[in-house]
């Protein structure tokens, strides 16, 4: 309860919130000047609002040479440890852990049956999206908003693209939501998530093929998947 009020008391202050968003969409480190330039502050001020956020373990940051000369620059980046704020207290990574565990003591046939659900929940999410815009005829475009859209309500920070063609999407996922949970059981978690995805895409492409290239639990930067659209 202590961090959480901590936590709280660092995020009240607008412009501090507001970095601590800037920097979960750079995808990589952020020295103070690009801090100060993006939000018009001076660096002392841009230096005490990074600080406060290091404080409560929100970032993590080291001196490094940026290769520009000079003297080392401080970098900011996003800590690997989860921010939960729940009043009272909940424990919901320890929920999840006892149902995947429980899904996992039923073999092959509760594997499928977490794929399954995955797939479902993905299919919900991008369709629930769908509705608020209305019953319309999508194009290519508007299916790849769309799923963005989708993908940054979920907390993934992702990136997307596609070729000339629009026959691949290109797209990269910088946080795992079920991170925590993965690195006790990848193998499922992680197959859960790709039929999470899986299912985000077949409710938008009547055939897809979702591949998966990297990995974060790998110990890669980002969750990075290549989506072959046949219709």
């Amino acid at each position: 309860m202590e961090q959480t009020l901590k936590i709280t008391n660092v995020l009240s202050d607008p412009t501090r919130f507001s970095i601590y968003q800037y920097i979960t969409k750079q995808h990589q480190e952020v020295t103070v000047q690009e801090v100060a330039d993006s939000f018009n502050i001076h660096p002392n001020v841009a230096r005490l609002h990074l600080s406060k956020l290091e404080d409560v373990n929100m970032l993590i940051s080291e001196t490094k040479k940026t290769g520009k000369g000079g003297r080392p620059s401080r970098l900011y980046r996003l800590s690997d440890d989860v921010v939960q704020l729940n009043f009272p207290f909940r424990d919901y990574q320890l929920l999840s852990q006892i149902a995947i565990g429980t899904l996992m003591s039923l073999g092959e046939t509760g594997m499928q049956g977490l794929l399954e659900t995955g797939r479902r929940f993905g299919k919900e999410i991008v369709e629930k999206e769908f509705n608020r815009n209305g019953d319309q005829q999508l194009s290519f475009k508007d299916k790849l908003h769309l799923l963005k859209d989708a993908a940054s309500l979920l907390g993934f920070y992702p990136e997307f693209d596609h070729n000339i063609e629009q026959t691949k999407i290109y797209f990269k996922i910088y946080n795992c939501p079920f991170k925590e949970v993965a690195t006790q059981d990848s193998g499922s978690v992680c197959r859960m998530h790709f039929a999470f995805l899986n299912g985000m895409f077949e409710s938008l492409f009547n055939k897809v093929q979702l591949i998966e290239e990297e990995n974060l639990i790998n110990g890669c930067a980002s969750c990075k998947y290549v989506a072959i659209i046949n219709n």
